[in-house]
């Protein structure tokens, strides 16, 4: 399929490359010259624009950090929905709000351009892999023409249902993870403070019942003092505070997501939200003052 693929960044950027080595023709724009041509250098095209991509593809695809920076590139003068041809489909990989992708579709679906959420989840290394799941909702119809294109980057790929009900899968998955995370921080932080050696500790939990994989990242943040942004303690305030919305949306009592939610903002307000989100450590380090594994 003749595809375009705006928003080439840590995600974007290498699921793009797994759809252009998987021999779909893919048109590339970004903000970020570099990454683009990380792109054309395995057989992408550049191109100038998001209106240059969205005429002259079959599927556009979009993967960016913010539900804002979804609605610009969707609906935003010289946007998508305003140069893609008729029968063009849309899929957004962003977290996004279902609130937002409905209210895309809505405007996308009065240029006869049907719409799919598809967030995904693995990671940069799933991404790299081609092995992150692909959480997809709206018409079985659209999903199914788009399939081909979605096994070139992903490997679960799922039908969630009605369009928006990606996005909630996501956003129920990375609270998930999350919380699991900030759990397995707090817990390293308790026994380091009670005097166990933090690389022992590791060894116990990740063979018992405690491990996980959001148990392991930071456990190996932890103890290899590496923060360096994969998926960022920004983007996973983003994420969790769309959790909160939903939840205000169905007036639903979340009890752990607010509290995950005020750790991630205290580690942002450390540098900014720049670092990985394993940093939520950080916070449990500066609360008891002393580190968990050994001194950077």
């Amino acid at each position: 399929m003749k595809v375009g693929f705006i928003g080439v960044g840590h995600m974007g950027g290498p699921m793009c490359r797994n759809i252009i080595k998987g021999g779909h023709e893919v048109i590339v724009h970004d903000l970020s010259p570099a990454s683009v041509q990380a792109c054309v250098d395995v057989g992408g095209m550049a191109g100038g624009s998001i209106a240059d991509v969205a005429g002259q593809v079959e599927v556009v695809m979009t993967s960016l950090p913010m539900p804002r920076d979804v609605e610009a590139v969707a609906l935003g003068p010289g946007g998508i929905r305003d140069n893609a041809e008729p029968g063009t489909i849309y899929v957004d990989l962003s977290t996004n709000s279902p609130a937002m992708m409905k209210k895309i579709a809505a405007a996308m679906a009065e240029k006869d351009i049907p719409t799919l959420d598809g967030p995904v989840s693995g990671g940069v290394v799933g991404a790299e892999k081609g092995t992150i799941a692909i959480m997809v909702g709206g018409e079985r119809e659209v999903f199914d023409r788009c399939m081909p294109v979605f096994e070139s980057f992903g490997e679960n790929i799922i039908h969630t249902g009605a369009l928006g009900s990606g996005c909630i899968a996501k956003i129920v998955n990375n609270m998930v993870a999350f919380t699991n995370m900030t759990a397995g921080a707090e817990g390293l932080m308790l026994g380091v403070a009670a005097g166990i050696d933090p690389a022992i500790l590791d060894q116990v939990v990740r063979n018992s019942s405690g491990n996980s994989m959001s148990y392991r990242g930071v456990a190996k943040s932890a103890l290899t003092r590496d923060f360096a942004p994969a998926f960022t303690v920004d983007l996973a305030y983003k994420d969790l505070r769309l959790a909160l919305e939903l939840a205000d949306e169905l007036d639903m009592p979340l009890l752990l997501g607010p509290q995950v939610h005020n750790i991630m903002r205290m580690a942002r307000s450390k540098d900014g939200g720049g670092e990985n989100v394993t940093a939520v450590l950080k916070v449990y380090e500066a609360m008891m003052g002393q580190q968990v594994g050994p001194a950077e």
